[in-house]
């Protein structure tokens, strides 16, 4: 699966030149919906796609209408109604109710590729951006720019979006789909032991990038981590001499040593990450306080020690899945409640 846009933008650029390709990006709902606008999806006329619109229920047709664009070189503008018993969305028995109004664009050298590889060259720099897209009617040029981190456009459209991912905005009597392009997120996991190995498989699934760092030669091993981003081999204390050290997002402490533990900690409370995980119980993770010389009660970076929530199970496969879905939480600014129990 290739859902995080940066994975797909991956995917589509060594082949760029050798396949007729189409973006579809989710540009407007009406109603619930499984996706946010702002997804998008890749087509390609060998029948690939990467990414999700939908739930899976409508990527069959979007690949139909993709390749009536790939034909034509011109965008559709596509719309499935769930409320209209005519709609294709409604005989499909989707049921959400919502109308999807979804953007095809053909990528050709001509339009510059809609400015794809200026996001890929953005995201390899983990910087973020805003991709801007014409809403464009039947059978008109596709049109798109990129505004980049120091553009005005850029900062003014910061404050507009707010916490949402995208926003139509109407410039000159045309819509244009404004979405703000993040880096992947990055996830740094201390400690390669057994019980890390689905830690990263988890992170790995979600499209995290991931840095494993453990100074011992007989953990993080690179065959029982090969789908890891990037393995350190510095002692916990020196991370912060990291060039990745200011890009991690969140962190996991789990060396099962506890003056490794501390070190990690410590360099940790100098970092940006938004989740700082400790594995282990109270009184463990009192004593790795005490040798860190970190008061719980002033911390720069909370830890979130217990780490995980309280899902049951005892197996690293369980306890991974408690840590992740903890750190997801904290990060996306949620309380982990069950969704039936908000409606």
């Amino acid at each position: 699966m290739f859902n995080q846009f940066s994975q797909q933008l991956k995917q589509w650029h060594p082949k760029r030149d050798e396949q007729k390709w189409v973006l579809g990006t989710l540009y407007k709902i009406d109603g619930p919906s499984y996706r946010s606008p702002g997804a998008m999806m890749l087509f390609n006329d060998a029948g690939e796609q990467f990414g999700l619109l939908s739930g899976g229920c409508l990527e069959a047709d979007i690949q139909k209408k993709a390749s009536q664009v790939m034909r034509s070189q011109r965008s559709m503008a596509v719309c499935y109604d769930a409320s209209d018993e005519a709609d294709m969305s409604f005989l499909l028995g989707i049921g959400c109710g919502s109308a999807i109004h979804i953007l095809l664009q053909p990528l050709t050298t001509e339009n510059n590729y809609l400015q794809l590889p200026v996001i890929l060259d953005a995201l390899a720099n983990r910087q973020t951006c805003m991709f801007v897209q014409k809403v464009t009617e039947q059978g008109e040029v596709a049109e798109a720019e990129v505004w980049l981190k120091d553009s005005v456009n850029y900062r003014d459209m910061t404050g507009q979006l707010g916490r949402k991912n995208a926003q139509l905005t109407q410039v000159s009597s045309h819509s244009w789909l404004v979405t703000a392009i993040k880096p992947p997120f990055h996830l740094l996991i201390v400690g390669g032991g057994i019980d890390a190995r689905p830690l990263a498989s988890l992170a790995t699934a979600l499209g995290w990038e991931i840095t494993l760092c453990d100074p011992r030669p007989a953990n993080a091993r690179r065959e029982h981590f090969m789908r890891v981003t990037t393995i350190l081999r510095c002692p916990p204390l020196a991370l912060v001499k990291e060039p990745l050290f200011d890009h991690f997002d969140a962190a996991i402490v789990i060396t099962h040593n506890l003056q490794l533990d501390a070190d990690a900690l410590v360099a940790l409370q100098t970092s940006a990450v938004k989740y700082l995980g400790l594995l282990g119980p109270i009184v463990r993770k009192d004593k790795v306080l005490g040798l860190a010389g970190l008061d719980k009660d002033n911390l720069s970076v909370p830890i979130a020690g217990p780490a995980g929530l309280s899902l049951g199970g005892e197996l690293p496969e369980d306890i991974a899945l408690s840590i992740i879905a903890e750190c997801q939480a904290v990060v996306n600014r949620t309380d982990a409640k069950s969704i039936s129990n908000l409606l």
